[in-house]
C-alpha cells in the first residue's frame, strides 16, 4: 500500500505566495510591459497576506485558487 501525502492549505498557501513573489520579480524586470501584471500580483499578495493574518481560511482557499492562475 502506498503512502499518500496529505496536502493542506496551511502547507500549500505559503508555497504559492512564495512562487508569486518570485514571479513578481520577473514581471518587474521586464519593465513597463510587465507593470500591469506586477500590479495584479501585488494586489493578490496583499489580500493573501491579509487573509493569513486574519486567519480567514475561506478567503485563503479562494485566493489560493486565484494565485494558481498566475504564470
Amino acid at each position: 500500500m502506498s503512502k499518500q501525502t496529505l496536502r493542506t492549505i496551511g502547507d500549500d498557501f505559503p508555497k504559492e505566495q512564495a512562487r508569486l513573489r518570485e514571479l513578481l520579480v520577473g514581471y518587474r524586470e521586464i519593465g513597463p510591459v510587465g507593470r500591469f501584471g506586477a500590479m495584479l500580483i501585488e494586489e493578490v499578495l496583499k489580500r493573501a497576506d491579509h487573509a493569513v493574518m486574519a486567519g480567514d481560511v475561506v478567503a485563503m482557499i479562494r485566493l489560493y485558487k486565484e494565485m494558481q492562475g498566475f504564470e
